[in-house]
């Protein structure tokens, strides 16, 4: 259950980015209806992230891979249980899917993909990437794909903290 009520989806000043989330996403999920509290940072939020998910040159494979091991290192369930069809979608198989929490082990990942997972962990636990991962990151993609990647991780980490903090599941009821 959410620490604190989710925001009311028929406010008047919600009414334009419901419609909005709706268009784009299908649906308002709990992330969404939490944000809504803030018209002006769902605003941003939704840019955000659209362009996160949507425009960079980063394969999906590979940012849906690191969004579930971001979502597995913070313990957001949320977050993994929302990008697992994704994931599937852009061309992981389950087994890769299943093999994140403990992906060190696994043989299922390419050496980019590891390489993507050494980075997603170091800057989840550690905040910093190395700079020979990042500059690994950059000979594998390319400077802009490596930068793309590095946005991804941080955007990601702040989404799971988000969701964390206010203790969003997909369980919760809402109003």
């Amino acid at each position: 259950m959410a620490h604190i009520p989710y925001s009311d989806l028929g406010d008047p000043a919600a009414i334009a980015l419901v419609d909005q989330i709706v268009a784009e996403r299908g649906s308002v999920l709990h992330l969404y209806q939490m944000l809504l509290h803030s018209p002006p940072l769902t605003e941003g939020w939704l840019a955000f992230l659209t362009a996160i998910r949507q425009k960079l040159e980063l394969a999906g494979s590979l940012r849906e891979l690191v969004i579930i091991r971001i979502a597995i290192l913070n313990g957001a369930s949320y977050e993994a249980e929302q990008h697992a069809p994704i994931a599937l979608a852009e061309g992981l198989s389950q087994a890769q899917v299943d093999a994140l929490a403990d992906w060190e082990k696994a043989t299922v990942f390419d050496r980019v993909q590891r390489l993507a997972l050494q980075l997603t962990d170091a800057i989840t636990r550690d905040v910093a990437a190395p700079p020979h991962l990042v500059g690994e990151a950059r000979d594998a993609l390319g400077t802009r794909q490596c930068v793309e990647l590095v946005a991804t991780i941080a955007a990601y980490n702040m989404v799971s903290r988000f969701l964390e903090s206010f203790h969003i599941h997909s369980t919760d009821a809402r109003p």
